[in-house]
């Protein structure tokens, strides 16, 4: 069996709400992807924890909430959960212990198609050693302005970027439900998703742990990132032995996130979910269902205005006439001639400025993000 497998945890289960590792509960999740990986799947874990581990240990009372303190708690706590998670699968697998490797991400990193391909390399060549990597991000030099917030949205990354067979988020709760279990005990959970609808975003709610940072909205956001890039996505609870195997065979205690899409190749991954958009365009209806239905290109007639300052081969993020964000792609003009020829025909845009094509964005340079 060759499936990759990604499974994400957070703080909330790796640590005390006073702050440290709480090595009983990194045990219990070492055994459990440790028999994954046993079965012969291909295990990278996504981890949160650094900060959380660490920040009592360099003396703060509770977690700190300036960025230097932040980036100090997690350069320590970093070394602190590596080694327990060391220590947790040295006792298993058949040659002395399932081995771990740390690889250590930031956005920037997922901005940079050369990076990002490096650390794909990395992973493959750890993967195929029957190495289990170890993802966090790198708080101790990421910006506050790009971090993931959660490592949620960096699970859903990894899973794509491997073209995982499955996203495996765990939480506290046993899935998603209709309302808040813990305020109405007649709220009802919700098995499987196929599309994740506004509503289904309404209902995820919103906060998080004291030592965590997020909460069901961010593992729904994560799972729609995932689906999008063809990974089938599982939110919910693994609290006894042998869960996280039911997780993956699709009878677990959580719900089960459905794609019928196919992992997008490098280069649409990197364009829907990597790059850093450089300016807006919104569109009119027509040009709309072009882009979302048609596989169309978007031509300057569909275009209504601008935002931003870009220049040809930039990426920019398109917007419909409500606000909502369509998709991303590679632009072949300058900001001021888009501005120059919007709604124009294609003849007219001809005469009055000269581009290497007509379309704005070729369908073969854009990525669409809305299901």
């Amino acid at each position: 069996m060759t499936d990759t497998i990604v499974v994400k945890i957070g703080s909330s289960s790796l640590t005390s709400e006073e702050g440290g590792i709480n090595r009983e509960r990194i045990a219990f999740f070492a055994h459990e992807l440790a028999a994954l990986h046993e079965a012969g799947y291909q295990v990278l874990l996504v981890t949160s924890g650094a900060i959380a581990a660490g920040f009592k240990k360099i003396g703060y009372q509770t977690r700190p909430k300036l960025v230097h303190e932040k980036q100090a708690a997690a350069a320590v706590g970093q070394a602190l959960l590596m080694q327990a998670y060391q220590e947790a699968f040295a006792s298993y697998g058949s040659q002395g212990g399932v081995g771990v490797a740390q690889i250590l991400l930031t956005r920037a990193d997922f901005s940079n198609r050369k990076r990002i391909s490096n650390a794909l390399m990395t992973i493959e060549e750890l993967l195929h050693r029957r190495m289990l990597p170890i993802v966090n991000e790198n708080d101790t030099v990421a910006t506050e302005e790009l971090k993931f917030s959660e490592n949620d949205t960096l699970s859903a990354l990894v899973a794509n970027l491997v073209k995982a067979k499955r996203l495996v988020i765990l939480t506290d709760m046993d899935g998603l439900y209709t309302e808040d279990p813990r305020k109405n005990p007649n709220a009802v959970r919700i098995d499987r998703v196929e599309q994740i609808s506004d509503d289904i975003l309404r209902i995820a709610g919103g906060a998080g742990s004291s030592v965590g940072t997020g909460g069901m909205r961010s593992k729904i956001e994560a799972a729609r990132i995932a689906m999008r890039g063809g990974v089938p996505v599982f939110i919910g609870r693994v609290f006894e032995p042998g869960d996280l195997k039911l997780a993956v065979s699709g009878i677990g205690k959580g719900t089960y996130f459905d794609t019928s899409l196919h992992n997008l190749p490098m280069k649409k991954q990197w364009l829907g979910f990597h790059s850093m958009p450089q300016g807006r365009i919104f569109v009119d209806e027509g040009a709309e269902r072009a882009l979302l239905d048609g596989g169309k290109s978007l031509l300057p007639a569909g275009i209504r205005t601008i935002e931003g300052d870009f220049h040809p081969g930039d990426v920019v993020e398109v917007f419909n006439q409500q606000q909502q964000s369509l998709g991303r792609g590679v632009v072949n003009y300058a900001a001021w001639q888009v501005q120059a020829v919007a709604g124009l025909s294609t003849e007219e845009v001809r005469r009055r400025v000269e581009v290497a094509r007509i379309e704005v964005i070729h369908r073969d340079e854009w990525v669409t993000l809305r299901a």
